[in-house]
């Protein structure tokens, strides 16, 4: 095979991915195995919660996604409530979530949130947008806000190595700046934490595939567009076995006084 038909084929496999990068939920199940994150954070969202949650707690899950880890919490359904403004997101949770019992509001302006004054003991918040002011408004007083938040650094090497352009698109979103944004909207701190991570990429499609899935961060990534500077991800590929990138998490608990 000569060095531009190995070209040409690449290319046309990492097409195909790229028209292939759709989603359901929050599934990443098409690139199981082909990559990996988060498996070096230091806490357990989960384990986090759970540690706080009793049965009796009004709870509600921000930008539940396909409700898939709302569900995994088991917690009783009359006391869950939801949001979640992506419109085949919500399409699930009204197949799913609803029929159960739980109380479901699209939404999308976090500073809005459809719920009257003090409804909830405790919101938790995996990877979505929030407004402290706006949250302090819909818990009870010493009702706690939980988060696990993608950073503004997250994915930042590799974005540059295929859009060197790129702005960043949450600036805000370090754990410095939360907690102060929430100490200022009245809340204590009982627990914050930062990491940066590895992410790894096995092949290249799969690299494709989420970067077309998480536009924000590769605006405007496309394989025409970035395809020389995604050969030389090939070549990390045939030499390391991986193209490696940075993940940037942080954790909040915050209790309003």
């Amino acid at each position: 095979m000569t060095e531009q038909e190995k070209r040409e084929r690449l290319k046309a496999q990492w097409k195909a991915e790229e028209e292939n990068a759709h989603i359901h939920g929050w599934d990443f199940s098409h690139i199981n195995d082909r990559y990996e994150e988060e498996n070096d954070i230091p806490w357990d969202y989960e384990k986090v919660i759970r540690g706080y949650l009793r049965d009796d707690m009004k709870i509600l899950d921000m930008d539940t996604g396909g409700g898939e880890f709302l569900l995994s919490l088991g917690h009783p359904h009359e006391n869950t409530a939801a949001t979640e403004g992506y419109p085949p997101n919500v399409e699930i949770c009204r197949d799913t979530l609803v029929p159960l019992g739980i109380d479901l509001r699209e939404c999308t302006d976090v500073s809005s949130l459809p719920f009257e004054d003090g409804s909830f003991d405790m919101i938790i918040n995996r990877h979505g947008s929030f407004d402290p002011k706006e949250i302090s408004r819909v818990l009870r007083k010493g009702g706690l806000f939980i988060t696990q938040q993608v950073g503004c650094d997250n994915d930042r090497d590799l974005v540059i190595s295929v859009l060197p352009d790129a702005p960043v698109p949450f600036p805000d979103m370090k754990l410095s700046v939360q907690k102060q944004a929430f100490t200022e909207a009245g809340f204590s701190i009982l627990r914050g934490e930062e990491h940066y991570g590895a992410i790894n990429f096995y092949d290249v499609g799969a690299f494709v595939w989420f970067a077309k899935i998480i536009e924000w961060e590769f605006p405007g990534f496309s394989v025409d567009r970035c395809f020389d500077k995604l050969l030389y991800m090939q070549r990390d590929i045939d030499v390391i076995g991986r193209v490696e990138g940075t993940t940037h998490r942080y954790l909040i608990v915050a209790r309003k006084d």
